[in-house]
């Protein structure tokens, strides 16, 4: 039998914390039905033509009640859908997932169980507690600190749960105040450790310590820390100030935008996130076909008359293997033929397609190809520089005063993403306020696209901090009579990364 519905666990907060399995199935799935607590990067997961349905729990929305999403998910089903219902954590352990399960079997919908990594021990961990340690306990005990309001009576033994080594208490918040009395009053001592941690395994994080007696107090002074929330109760939760290992990532908590073309992103949001860095995204270009593929077409029916090709991006050695492909041709034509890649990246995207570049420059920009084929006998030399249909003519323009025969052809195009003007006076507000650490600029379109979108907004730059990704693209910056505070020495991602952090670093 066809499974028709996935209970899907999709972690704490932290989206590489999905399990593989999960991920597979958001990606085959006709519907998503999810939660408030689903980190939205895993909504990218989805496959194209896939329903979105959000039955989540916000202050100011409607809020769905439990039979009407048990409703949503036998309705796609019974239609044939393959329906993932993607809920927070896992979906067994506070979930209602259980309830979900039940009411699918009634109604003869086949389904299955994916489990997920629980906040139960994902959210301490990430604040630096192990919920063991053979020094400390042997055991812990997990409870939620928000009961069905429509019970006579709690379910809970709190005189037996006062003498457990460890808690572990999830949806407490509203009730810390409550909790602790009631510990108190069947004599757990005053002065056991407890920690709270609100928006756990994100750059969100945040955790405070105290102890019974005085958590409560300390949770009224600190206005930042929000559900959701994991309390620890027990000695085990001293162990933090040694191994407490996230909030003390290189970028945690630091807020940084990233305007890298919306298919690129990926990579790099991934690597801060790792680092604990909270990504906000605003791609300032868009890759899209180019007006005409004549000059291409052309350069390729004649391919063999060019004996070097130079490839600046990883966009266009895409791109162009994606053309060579619909003309009927391969990777074969390319044999004795000398090639060039600007950087790193674009050398690796030549790997995947079985080339190997000739050479490499030193500056990944378009000065550094020159430099390279200056010692070059190029006179009367085909070239071919497959690229974006507007980029900079430093470099044909220099390799023809070389004497070389210079075709350089269109394969793609790069344009300005269509925003809705709410998103943008948003986004304006939250730049002019200085909630923004760092904005990150990856070529001289995102500098100058950025500024097209927003307008020439007057960043903040004591509070927000501009960061390029080498030389080329400051100058563009300046252009718009802003000083970069920071400029990578290696002209990539990783190089953009390890100045930013250098930055902090040394502004301790």
């Amino acid at each position: 039998m066809k499974t028709l519905v996935y209970l899907l666990g999709a972690g704490p907060g932290d989206p590489e914390l999905i399990t593989t399995k999960a991920k597979e199935i958001i990606e085959f799935s006709d519907v998503i039905v999810y939660d408030s607590l689903i980190n939205p990067v895993l909504l990218e997961y989805n496959k194209k033509n896939a329903e979105i349905i959000y039955v989540g729990k916000r202050r100011g929305k409607r809020n769905f009640e439990q039979n009407e999403i048990n409703e949503l998910l036998i309705k796609y089903a019974r239609k044939g859908h393959v329906v993932a219902r993607l809920k927070g954590g896992d979906p067994f352990v506070f979930g209602r997932g259980g309830e979900e399960a039940v009411e699918l079997r009634k109604n003869g919908i086949s389904f299955e169980v994916v489990p997920g990594v629980s906040s139960i021990s994902a959210v301490p961990a990430y604040a630096g507690i192990p919920l063991t340690h053979r020094d400390y306990n042997s055991s812990f005990t997990v409870l939620t600190g928000h009961e069905d309001p429509n019970k006579n009576e709690s379910m809970l033994d709190w005189r037996a749960l006062s003498e457990m080594e460890t808690l572990v208490i999830l949806m407490s918040l509203n009730n810390t105040k409550k909790i602790m009395k009631k510990l108190l009053k069947f004599s757990k001592p005053g002065d056991t450790p407890v920690s709270i941690t609100s928006c756990g395994t994100t750059p969100e994080q945040k955790t405070i310590t105290g102890t019974i007696s005085d958590i409560s107090e300390k949770l009224d002074k600190n206005p930042r820390i929000k559900t959701p929330a994991v309390t620890v109760v027990g000695k085990i939760v001293e162990l933090r100030e040694e191994i407490k290992w996230y909030e003390n990532s290189p970028l945690f908590g630091k807020r940084i935008l990233v305007t890298r073309e919306r298919t690129q992103i990926h990579e790099f949001r991934k690597l801060l996130n790792s680092l604990g860095a909270y990504v906000i995204e605003l791609p300032a270009i868009e890759i899209t076909e180019p007006d005409s593929y004549k000059k291409l077409d052309r350069a390729l029916k004649n391919f063999g008359r060019y004996e070097l090709v130079i490839f600046t991006s990883t966009n266009g050695v895409e791109k162009f293997f994606n053309r060579l492909s619909l003309n009927g041709m391969d990777s074969r034509v390319f044999g004795g033929k000398k090639l060039i890649a600007i950087g790193s990246k674009t050398s690796a995207a030549l790997n995947n397609h079985g080339l190997f570049a000739d050479y490499i420059p030193e500056k990944y920009v378009a000065e550094g190809i020159v430099e390279v084929l200056g010692n070059l006998a190029l006179n009367n030399k085909r070239i071919l520089i497959p690229r974006a249909e507007i980029a900079r003519d430093i470099l044909p323009v220099k390799l023809g005063e070389l004497g070389a025969i210079v075709d350089v052809v269109p394969c793609y195009k790069t344009i300005i993403p269509k925003y809705k003007k709410s998103y943008i006076d948003r986004m304006n507000q939250y730049i002019l306020n200085g909630n923004i650490d760092v904005i990150t600029f990856t070529s001289s379109s995102t500098v100058n696209n950025f500024f097209k979108i927003l307008g020439n907004i007057d960043i903040p730059v004591r509070q927000t901090k501009i960061a390029c990704i080498g030389p080329v693209t400051a100058r563009s910056v300046a252009l718009h009579e802003l000083t970069p505070h920071i400029i990578a020495e290696k002209y990539t991602i990783e190089g953009i990364i390890e100045s930013i952090i250098g930055y902090y670093e040394n502004d301790k």
